[in-house]
C-alpha cells in the first residue's frame, strides 16, 4: 500500500524532541533497527497528546507523549495506555502493537511510549483526494464503525490484564462524580444551566449493563481506513480505555458523531464539520439502533449516556481552555474554546430535558 502521510507536519516550535538522546534509547531497546539517522515528524491533528512519526531507514514507528505544561491528574497516562495496548493487541488486532515504554524524563522530557505505525486514511472533515463521497459510502463507513464497537464490546475482558487494571462496579457513579469534579477544578467562567445539568445527571444514573472493554474515545478520526475505505485497519488513542458500561462508550462515540442538523457551534467547534454530516452517514439514532441490534444490548437509556457524554466532552475542552487561559499553552486554536464549552453544556442540558 502507498504510504499516506495523514497530516504529518514538521515538528512544531517548542515541541521538538532530543533526537540524539531518543535515537540512543531506541537502539538500546529495539535491537533490529537498521543503519541510518532518526527522522522525526509530527502528526498535526489532535488537541491533546503529542504524537510523532519516527523513521530510521525502512523502520517506522509512532511516539506518543503528554502535552506540554501541567496536566490534569490521571490524564495522559502513557504507561497505562502502553499496558492497555499490550493487553489488547493479541485479541484485537485493530489496536496497534506497542514496542516500548519509558518514564525516563531525560529522553523526551516526559513519559512516552513507542508503537507500530500503520498506514491508511484518517477521515475527518474531508475525504481523500480522488474519493467521491456517495450515500452508499457514508452508510458503509457508518456500519463499519458500529461493527468495530460491537466487536470491541464482545471481547472477554477477564482474559486480559485489563481485569486487574479496572474496577467495573460503580463505574457510572464514579464517572459522573469524577467528571463533575474535573469541571469544577478547571472552571474559568460561570455558565448558565451547569448546576441544573449536574443535579440531573446525579439523579438519573441508570443501572449499568454487563461490563465490557470500552475505548472511551471512539470517534471517526481515531480510526484508520484502508485505501479503498472498505475496512478499518487501525484504532488509536487508547489512553481512556477501561472496563465499564458499554453504553457509556456508545454515548461518548455519539457525542463526536456530528449530524447535519446539529447547531453550528457543535458542528464546527473544533474546525470544519466532519464528514459524518454528509448524505448517507448514519444519524446518531440510526447508529444507536444498529448497535443495539448487533450487540443485543438494550439502548433505551441512551438519553442519559448522551447527556453525560456531551458534559464530559465539554469538560475535556474546558481543561484545554483552562491551560490556555493560564498561559500553559499558547496554541491559538484554543483561544475560543470557551464558546465551544458553553455550546456543549447547553446541548447536554437540552438532551437531558428531552422527553
Amino acid at each position: 500500500m502507498e504510504k499516506h502521510q495523514n497530516g504529518l507536519i514538521p515538528v512544531r516550535a517548542g515541541e521538538k524532541l532530543d533526537k540524539a538522546r531518543l535515537e540512543q534509547f531506541l537502539r538500546q531497546e529495539i535491537k533490529e533497527l537498521p543503519d541510518g539517522q532518526l527522522e522525526i515528524q509530527q502528526f498535526g491533528m489532535g488537541h491533546s497528546n503529542l504524537t510523532y512519526a519516527l523513521k530510521i531507514g525502512d523502520w517506522e514507528a509512532v511516539l506518543r507523549r503528554p502535552p506540554l505544561g501541567p496536566v490534569a491528574p490521571k490524564a495522559h497516562d502513557m504507561e497505562r495506555e502502553y499496558k492497555i495496548l499490550s493487553a489488547l493487541h493479541p485479541l484485537f488486532n485493530t489496536a496497534p502493537k506497542p514496542y516500548v515504554f519509558s518514564d525516563d524524563l531525560s529522553i523526551v522530557g516526559s513519559p512516552f511510549f513507542v508503537m507500530e505505525r500503520r498506514y491508511g486514511y484518517v477521515l475527518d472533515s474531508d475525504f481523500p483526494e480522488g474519493v467521491e463521497p456517495t450515500p452508499e459510502l457514508g452508510r458503509s463507513i457508518s456500519e463499519k464503525m458500529v461493527d468495530l464497537l460491537v466487536e470491541l464490546h464482545s471481547l472477554d475482558y477477564q482474559k486480559t490484564d485489563l481485569a486487574m487494571m479496572a474496577k467495573p462496579e460503580g463505574f457510572m457513579q464514579r464517572q459522573v462524580e469524577g467528571w463533575i469534579g474535573r469541571y469544577e477544578r478547571a472552571q474559568t467562567d460561570q455558565l448558565e444551566g451547569v448546576d441544573q445539568l449536574t443535579k440531573w445527571m446525579r439523579a438519573n444514573i441508570p443501572v449499568s449493563q454487563a461490563p465490557a472493554i470500552i475505548h472511551y474515545d471512539f470517534k471517526l478520526n481515531n480510526a484508520l481506513f484502508s485505501e479503498d475505505l472498505s475496512e478499518i485497519t487501525g484504532l488509536f488513542d487508547w489512553e481512556m480505555t477501561t472496563v465499564g458500561d458499554p453504553l457509556a462508550d456508545l454515548g461518548a462515540a455519539m457525542s463526536y458523531w456530528i449530524q447535519a442538523d446539529d447547531p453550528e457551534l457543535l458542528k464546527e467547534g473544533l474546525g470544519k464539520a466532519p464528514v459524518t454530516v454528509m448524505d448517507g452517514f448514519y444519524s446518531r439514532e440510526e447508529f444507536i439502533e444498529s448497535y443495539g441490534k448487533k450487540s443485543g444490548r438494550d439502548v433505551s437509556d441512551m438519553n442519559f449516556y448522551l447527556t453525560f457524554a456531551y458534559f464530559k466532552l465539554a469538560v475535556i475542552v474546558q481543561q484545554i481552555y483552562y491551560r490556555y487561559k493560564k498561559g500553559q499553552t499558547q496554541d491559538p486554536r484554543f483561544a475560543h474554546f470557551d464558546q465551544y464549552v458553553a455550546s456543549l453544556m447547553a446541548h447536554a442540558l437540552s438532551t437531558a430535558l428531552e422527553e
